[in-house]
């Protein structure tokens, strides 16, 4: 078993004495935190995974809570669509 702690993307790794070397793994480590910041998709998806989390634990704590907040988020989004339809055709 390999007693190594993993090293992010994001980071360079200890000991690299070779300048090149390290200026590599400079390198690499800034494109991937530039990667990290501008995947927008990514970002997304991770902020709505945790959304849904948050509301899966507040559902199992607060069902009637989880309905009425369904139920709101659902007219809410009819009214919008309503409203862009009625603007549009007129």
């Amino acid at each position: 078993m390999s007693s190594e702690v993993p090293v992010p993307r994001t980071a360079v790794p200890l000991g690299l004495t070779d300048p090149v070397e390290r200026a590599r793994a400079e390198l690499k480590a800034t494109l991937a935190a530039i990667e990290e910041r501008t995947n927008v998709p990514k970002r997304a998806g991770i902020a709505l995974d945790a959304r849904t989390r948050q509301f899966r634990r507040f559902a199992a704590r607060n069902p009637a809570g989880a309905v009425v907040l369904a139920v709101s988020a659902a007219v809410a989004v009819g009214v919008v669509v309503w409203g862009a339809v009625r603007v549009y055709t007129r």
